[in-house]
């Protein structure tokens, strides 16, 4: 096999971050090759050097054995390279179809020939098992849809070497199933696929190869068939791997939430988005919300939350809250992890203490009275970074420069520094490495033993069952099974999720 893409020597500083210091990979034609090691190690940096979107300090790259010098993506996508984002480059407000080609429009005569790029959508919808309407707008869309909008996009310029940031993030087990067979399928076609994915069992039943990234550095090249999930833990953090679990019934008799025959209608007005949900959570109980992304999670989230209207009741220790608005709801003990970090959560441009006052701008330390109290948000910014191992040189590093770990376990103590009486953790560990994965699911641990109450969201069933005191199932907008997680396998909950069982 010839080598298609190789890296040598990488290196990337950013102000008081080293991103890199000495990558180095070879990727094969005809192969799956993955990188992983923990947020912050260096890999989505490598990677975008890779695509054009950043230039490297130091070190030379090498596609089909010539070397390049990408000034920006669009010198990659010429090289035949594509990437599909962990944060997807979509515009909210175009059509799937519109986005897919964006920069690629087919012309007939002065016109884009939207006939021609529908069909060979729909074609490669149906190849590579990637269904979404191309009619309907990607603000509509859930985070599972926009990701397939992105490997749609990628397969659409003719790609020859492929990056999958964390492709299976948002996917059940059923589809991860479908999505590997595709990768097989390219791969003997003889594309070169960079796989990045926190998640080892993943990596070793798809890839050839592993490269391991530790604080910036490759540490290891191995044969996927070589190794197994504890030596790569290992090699990435010099720990096992964590596992998401509870110990013990920690739940109380007052219920925290209460939701009854809650539906969210449309826009028009049509259609119910969720319909008719019941339920209730009591403290110290954690639900856990199954269901592949679309069928009304994000929903039920942005009720509870007051985001969005809807029909029946809800009350919150004991109380009706339907008329409080978003801050009332947050004022009263209501804490939120957003899906979405980067487009829900933070301000990416700005520094991390003006980020600590999101959602807490009317609340002690932030304010002082109707004043803002700069020097008392940066201290107690210090305090949620060095409580939750947030790795950045200070409060006045800007949130962009952080890792995708480091900027969750922010988000998390940002919500926990106020010890919400109930959290709404949607996707709480989406795109974080071990280590980070196994602080964020200590801090919810540690939040239901003190009787918080937490509604989890999570396309990680391990996650969902693990941490779950009871599980839900939602289904084109409802709640169509109760499991006990204590006695539901992965593939059980995949099979509900669907509607086979």
């Amino acid at each position: 096999m010839s080598v298609a893409v190789e890296l040598r020597h990488i290196s990337k500083r950013f102000p008081g971050v080293i991103a890199n210091k000495d990558v180095s990979m070879k990727v094969e034609t005809g192969t799956v090759h993955a990188l992983v090691g923990e947020n912050g190690a260096g890999k989505s940096t490598v990677m975008k050097i890779l695509y054009g979107m950043q230039r490297p300090d130091g070190g030379e790259i090498f596609v089909n054995g010539q070397g390049v010098n990408f000034k920006n993506p669009n010198d990659a996508i010429d090289a035949s390279i594509g990437m599909v984002h962990q944060h997807f480059m979509l515009a909210d407000n175009f059509t799937v179809l519109e986005n897919i080609i964006l920069g690629a429009e087919p012309q007939h005569g002065i016109t884009i020939d939207f006939s021609a790029a529908r069909k060979k959508v729909a074609d490669m919808s149906v190849a590579y098992g990637l269904d979404v309407d191309p009619d309907i707008l990607v603000e509509e869309l859930g985070v599972g849809q926009r990701q397939r909008v992105e490997i749609l996009k990628v397969l659409y310029r003719g790609a020859r070497i492929l990056i999958f940031d964390e492709p299976t993030a948002v996917l059940v087990p059923q589809e991860v199933d479908d999505l590997f067979n595709a990768l097989k399928g390219l791969r003997a076609e003889g594309m070169a696929i960079i796989f990045i994915s926190h998640k080892l069992d993943e990596v070793l039943r798809v890839a050839d190869d592993v490269t391991v990234v530790r604080a910036g550095s490759t540490v290891a090249q191995v044969k996927a068939k070589d190794v197994t999930a504890r030596q790569l833990a290992e090699l990435m953090v010099g720990s096992e791997l964590p596992q998401p679990t509870t110990h013990g019934d920690t739940r109380r008799p007052e219920v925290t939430l209460s939701l009854r025959d809650v539906s969210v209608p449309t826009k028009s007005g049509s259609r119910d988005l969720i319909s008719h949900i019941s339920f209730d959570l009591q403290a110290g109980e954690v639900i856990g919300i199954a269901g592949v992304e679309g069928n009304g999670q994000a929903e039920l989230v942005e009720a509870i939350m007051g985001l969005r209207e809807y029909t029946g009741q809800v009350e919150f220790k004991g109380k009706n809250i339907d008329h409080y608005s978003v801050a009332h709801r947050h004022d009263a003990g209501i804490g939120l992890i957003p899906e979405d970090r980067q487009r829900q959560a933070l301000m990416m441009n700005s520094p991390l203490w003006e980020n600590r006052i999101l959602g807490h701008q009317r609340s002690k330390p932030i304010m002082r009275g109707f004043i803002l109290d700069k020097k008392a948000t940066i201290a107690d910014t210090r305090v949620i970074m060095d409580e939750f191992d947030v790795r950045a040189p200070g409060p006045h590093t800007l949130a962009a420069a952080l890792s995708g770990g480091n900027q969750q376990k922010f988000i998390v103590g940002r919500e926990m520094s106020k010890a919400p009486a109930l959290l709404v953790a949607s996707h709480p560990t989406r795109g974080v490495d071990v280590g980070a994965q196994a602080a964020i699911w200590e801090e919810l641990r540690r939040a239901r033993e003190k009787g918080m109450a937490i509604v989890l969201i999570s396309a990680d069933l391990e996650e969902l069952i693990g941490m779950s005191d009871r599980l839900l199932v939602m289904l084109r907008g409802a709640i169509t099974a109760e499991l006990n997680p204590q006695k539901t396998t992965p593939e059980q909950l995949g099979s509900a999720m669907t509607g086979a069982q």
